[in-house]
């Protein structure tokens, strides 16, 4: 059965076509033109845009968390750390009510290191834990052949704990072909000595280290991202050679010595202002109490999202924005992430699918157009992961769509105007 789309204006990922007829058939987009085929569903929507599904580059997830993030719109999450994904890899590629999903598996980090701080000594590990660290749920890092960076044929069988505490380049070397075998879709490290979080003197990787790190990752084919919240460990991730930076730093303004260095490594940004925003103490409440958002938050949900990190009320986000828009300027591709997960409080100001909203918003709060925003969400994201089947509207690529009512190229808002998402061409209700 085909499906014919009639939307009152398409974002093909890059630009406007103007109003448009997308056709899709077996999940994949068939055509896009002015005619609709006979005998076809058809969708009439004259005051709507079609956008491709959004991409959120910067979760720790798990089947609710993907459940979640489809109802806004939100069709492929990429993890950047944890356990909870591995086990259902198939399912979830098969699943059309969940959201798509890549891992990074467990990012590498120094015994003690980031992410253990966050965690609240008395946490309750039966509870979860998407970040992989104190309370993770046991589990390794998930994949599937021909994903980002993976090489040909199937991964390696191996158990599927696989811990990356590493202090040595030896270690880092062997550590990271482990997840490479293991099915990990891209190589995760941490850089970051805890100053952000309230814990000053947190072990870290070691340029030494690190360098050793991303050098074996390249050799493998994989891509490499570093979580980094300071200028210095930016700094460290890009003598390295890191393909892109999971966070923006938050820590000082920047000045044009470390735009220039961003920039001139051609590294990506996946910038995650809503986390940074959080650890600054900022909730997302507005968030929760619009409409749009509360009638698909569960009451932890909505705890979560009324909460905030709080581990850095000294951040300024003016300063951030700054940053946003600098970085733009220059020519860095910037990524829409959240670094969302669990509906935990201490882990709060955040929520699957809605935050990317938030973010998008933040990234025009920067200055940049709407359009430079939802490419960033969509894609640029798909580019720079080495996800050739989605991201944008054009023959031949995946049905990930997001039908929403308004023109957010004009209006970002208008993203949560959410009418109709479409996973490999399998209609989701808005409702």
């Amino acid at each position: 059965m085909r499906t014919a789309i009639v939307a009152g204006r398409v974002f093909d990922g890059t630009r406007s076509l103007g109003p448009k007829t997308v056709v899709i058939a077996d999940g994949l987009i068939e055509s896009i033109g002015d005619d609709t085929p006979a005998g076809a569903d058809v969708v009439e929507a004259p005051g709507a845009t079609l956008l491709p599904g959004l991409i959120d580059a910067h979760v720790h997830t798990d089947t609710a968390g993907l459940r979640m993030a489809l109802q806004f719109g939100v069709t492929t999450e990429l993890e950047m750390q944890g356990a909870n994904t591995a086990r259902d890899r198939a399912h979830i590629a098969e699943d059309d009510t969940l959201a798509d999903v890549r891992s990074a598996g467990f990012g590498l980090t120094p015994p003690g290191g980031h992410p253990e701080e966050l965690f609240p000594k008395d946490f309750d590990p039966q509870r979860g834990g998407g970040r992989g660290g104190p309370g993770g749920r046991p589990g390794g890092p998930g994949g599937r052949p021909g994903g980002p960076g993976r090489r040909p044929g199937a991964p390696e069988r191996v158990d599927p704990i696989v811990r990356a505490k590493v202090t040595t380049p030896e270690e880092a070397v062997e550590v990271v072909g482990r997840l490479a075998r293991a099915g990990s879709d891209y190589i995760k490290f941490m850089v970051d000595d805890g100053s952000v979080e309230g814990h000053p003197g947190l072990p870290m990787l070691d340029q030494a280290t690190l360098d050793a790190g991303v050098a074996e990752a390249h050799r493998l084919g994989m891509l490499t991202v570093a979580h980094a919240l300071t200028i210095e460990a930016t700094q460290m991730s890009i003598r390295a050679g890191i393909d892109g930076l999971a966070h923006l730093f938050m820590d000082r303004p920047h000045t044009p010595e470390i735009i220039d260095a961003i920039a001139q490594s051609g590294a990506f940004v996946v910038a995650c202002v809503v986390l940074d925003a959080s650890m600054m103490g900022i909730t997302g409440s507005a968030l929760a109490d619009d409409p749009r958002v509360a009638g698909k938050l569960t009451p932890e949900w909505d705890s979560t999202l009324r909460s905030s990190f709080n581990h850095y009320p000294q951040g300024r986000l003016e300063d951030v924005l700054a940053t946003v828009r600098a970085l733009e300027a220059a020519g860095v591709d910037l990524l829409i992430g959240t670094d969302v997960s669990q509906p935990l409080p201490f882990l709060g100001g955040l929520a699957h699918g809605a935050s990317v909203h938030q973010e998008l918003q933040y990234f025009v709060d920067a200055g940049l157009a709407p359009t430079t925003a939802l490419s960033a969400a969509t894609a640029v994201t798909a580019r720079r992961f080495g996800l050739a089947d989605r991201g944008t509207i054009a023959v031949g690529r995946r049905a990930d769509l997001l039908l929403v009512d308004g023109d957010p190229t004009t209006t970002i808002g208008d993203t949560l105007n959410v009418r109709d998402v479409w996973r490999r061409g399998v209609r989701q209700s808005a409702a």
